[in-house]
């Protein structure tokens, strides 16, 4: 196996890294992102705190906001997951085509 066979093999790699790595990146942001739960989950729980702002009930409008926050947390924590395996996909391919392009 010469050493232009292996740059060839290492650039196949880098390349389908990258595009799994996208396409990875492409469906959590797609799916996990705009999930049916966490919708449903956050509707019902801006239904919670205006009952508890109607019935005077502190406690559980505190715990409505909290759970609001850890929604709105875990939205960005996913969103960042899906964005940095897209970056990543991107610096794959641009490292496999470097390899490709200084081949000689």
């Amino acid at each position: 196996m010469a050493i232009t066979d292996l740059i060839i093999t290492m650039v196949i790699c880098l390349f389908v890294m990258g595009v799994i790595s996208i396409g990875a990146g492409a469906y959590i942001l797609i799916s996990k992102v705009v999930g049916k739960e966490i919708n449903t989950i956050a509707a019902e729980t801006t239904k919670l705190a205006a009952k508890g702002i109607s019935d005077e009930i502190s406690g559980l409008v505190g715990n409505a906001s909290s759970l609001i926050d850890a929604l709105n947390q875990l939205v960005r924590t996913t969103t960042g997951i899906g964005v940095f395996l897209v970056l990543t996909g991107f610096v794959f391919i641009v490292a496999a085509y470097y390899l490709t392009i200084h081949i000689s």
